[in-house]
């Protein structure tokens, strides 16, 4: 009873005092509750050498909470399609409300705010043109079908305890994912082929972002054959195929995916030969013949419990010596740490399955499932998606 009672904290003892903490966590809570107060926020605040510091956490601070304001300026710019029409130069705000339809009063509100924040600038002559966060979005189809395929995700984090208790009745995101269901039967129902278009579409339009990264990092010309796993309507593919046509390509997917993707390629001279697989990766058989498989943005859609079946089965289908490629952005990228935990953490929550994991948590799995050794390859862009390699 007496150990007990000495271990234990009165609500009196000050947390940096607590025996159960080491010295580095103690000078950090110090660290903290001096922060915390308000005679040294503004202590810091009047002080030249805190100034700059001081400054720069508080407008850190602002932009996280006002971060939602920010999406939706992004949003009005893409449906107006404003970086487009500012990329042969800049126009004034008549010119810009002549080809954008929009009202001035409305317009002038909003290239105010996308001045404010790097999407427009000013310039001569009471002009506005691109700003350094715009003008890459010019002709960005991929970036473009994201930003208005999160209005579905911005619905859904209306509330986000509901959203992180699991007591939101209904989500968007759920709804717009046919393969989130658990049911395997409705993978092959009328209602789950119609609905694979638009998911897929916004999976193709998306799909360059990560897969000028991999063709860019990853030397396709050393295989002989490559099965792309839940490849869509073959996007990866057709880029793969422009920079290695000699490298025989397979692809495999829900049934109705794959018969839009045999739609897509059989289009092109080039493409139509590469054959197309349907099925559900969770039950059925992959097709064997490759010596590399790819696994583009897959699994962080998936739990723990279905990535081990699925690299179980890519496992059993590769040959001695044939490589699994993982690509797909993860927790912890470089220079990229929201992304992960903050970005996807709650975009897979919303979506009812998966999380977002680390480069050592993919390699554990691909370990438990037989490969014998796994290693990392760099991308150029780690927020895009970084790769990891396993080998049989």
């Amino acid at each position: 009873m007496s150990s007990v009672a000495d271990k234990s904290v009165t609500p009196q003892t000050p947390l940096a005092l607590t025996p159960e903490y080491g010295l580095w966590d103690r000078i950090l809570i110090l660290r903290d509750q001096l922060i915390a107060t308000k005679r040294f926020q503004r202590l810091a605040a009047s002080l030249p050498i805190f100034r700059s510091i001081s400054r720069s956490r508080a407008s850190n601070l602002f932009d996280v909470m006002s971060g939602f304001v920010y999406s939706q300026i992004l949003l009005a710019c893409v449906r107006l399609n404003v970086f487009n029409h500012l990329k042969n130069g800049p126009l004034n705000l008549e010119e810009l409300s002549r080809v954008t339809h929009f009202p001035m009063k409305g317009l002038q509100t909003l290239v105010d705010a996308a001045v404010a924040i790097q999407l427009l600038e000013r310039r001569s002559k009471e002009r506005y043109g691109l700003g350094t966060l715009g003008a890459p979005l010019v002709g960005n189809d991929a970036i473009a079908a994201m930003v208005e395929h999160h209005t579905a995700f911005y619905a859904d984090m209306r509330d986000p305890l509901a959203l992180l208790s699991g007591s939101m009745s209904e989500r968007n995101l759920g709804k717009y994912w046919p393969y989130v269901s658990d049911k395997d039967e409705d993978q092959d129902s009328l209602k789950h082929q119609e609905s694979v278009a638009e998911y897929s579409a916004l999976m193709s339009a998306s799909l360059p972002l990560v897969a000028d990264e991999i063709v860019d990092a990853y030397n396709f010309s050393k295989h002989q054959c490559m099965l792309d796993v839940g490849g869509g309507q073959g996007t990866f593919l057709k880029r793969v195929h422009a920079v290695s046509p000699q490298l025989k390509k397979m692809l495999f997917d829900l049934p109705g995916v794959a018969q839009l993707a045999a739609q897509q390629l059989a289009s092109n001279p080039a493409t139509r030969e590469i054959q197309t697989h349907g099925g559900n990766f969770f039950t059925d058989v992959l097709p064997t013949g490759a010596d590399l498989i790819t696994l583009v943005r897959v699994i962080f859609d998936h739990d723990d419990e279905r990535v081990l079946t699925l690299l179980a089965s890519i496992y059993a289908a590769l040959p001695s010596g044939g490589i699994l490629l993982i690509a797909e952005p993860m927790a912890d990228a470089p220079d990229a740490q929201a992304m992960g935990h903050a970005y996807f953490g709650f975009y897979l929550l919303a979506m009812g399955r998966g999380r977002p994991r680390t480069v050592n948590e993919i390699s554990n799995l691909l370990k438990k499932v037989g490969f014998k050794s796994t290693k990392t390859v760099a991308t150029k862009m780690p927020i895009n998606t970084q790769i990891v390699l396993a080998s049989r």
